[in-house]
């Protein structure tokens, strides 16, 4: 089965939307549209009656619905209806959430494995079908001293009953990481700083189960969002 990505333009170069319940990974250098992307993904999940957690290790709700304000694709709407949940994996809310599904102690888990096992548990109990996290870069940190931790972490949310989508700082699309070995498909955000100003563009690294191909496809930000265009290419 497949499900929209909520960013138009975007499921015609994954023939009609993503496969359900898989892991993929978006990766881009900053300010290149991956949070954006994010937010139109769960929001996309509301509309449809999904229940979208998106967890951040960095941002609260308030400053990611602020983040979105300036776009009319509904993301404020998506998360005061109830269907969008905000958390900060170190508020004190998460961590209650947390430690709630696996019996746990209420504090942030002292490694990965406890982190990866105590959100699997609370996303089968809460029985969220879309899952947003942003982002590897300051797991890798606060792990940083398990070598195998960001495998440790996606081997366990493959397993997980929801569609994971995992932002990842990437300057490079052909520098690959454990991340994009493990997940079920990649996509890269591009952005070229050039005379005429910036450049946008998406591309299709990898896409189990679909047809893809890898040119950069043009990509804008417009009042409603991130939009990609599938038929103009991006000339590198």
């Amino acid at each position: 089965m497949r499900i929209s990505s909520g960013v138009p333009g975007f499921d015609e170069l994954v023939d009609g939307g993503i496969l359900k319940d898989r892991l993929y990974v978006i990766s881009g250098p900053p300010g290149s549209g991956k949070t954006t992307f994010c937010s139109q993904f769960v929001t996309k999940g509301a509309i449809d009656g999904e229940t979208t957690l998106f967890l951040t290790l960095h941002e609260s709700q308030t400053e990611l619905v602020n983040d979105m304000a300036n776009y009319e694709f509904g993301f404020d709407k998506a998360v005061s209806s109830g269907h969008v949940k905000v958390l900060n994996v170190f508020d004190t809310e998460a961590q209650r959430l947390f430690s709630s599904s696996s019996r746990g102690s209420g504090e942030f888990p002292s490694n990965v494995e406890n982190l990866s096992n105590q959100l699997v548990a609370f996303v089968e109990s809460r029985d969220v079908d879309r899952l947003v996290i942003d982002s590897t870069m300051l797991l890798e940190y606060y792990f940083s001293d398990d070598l195998n931790a960001l495998i440790k972490f996606l081997t366990k949310l493959k397993r997980a009953d929801a569609t994971v989508v995992l932002i990842s700082e990437m300057t490079d699309p052909s520098s690959y990481s454990d991340g994009h070995y493990l997940a079920h498909g990649v996509v890269f955000m591009h952005n070229y700083l050039e005379s005429g100003g910036m450049t946008r563009g998406v591309q299709i690294i990898k896409m189990r189960g679909t047809r893809i191909d890898c040119d950069i496809r043009q990509a804008e930000f417009t009042n409603r969002g991130l939009r990609v265009d599938p038929n103009t290419n991006i000339q590198t």
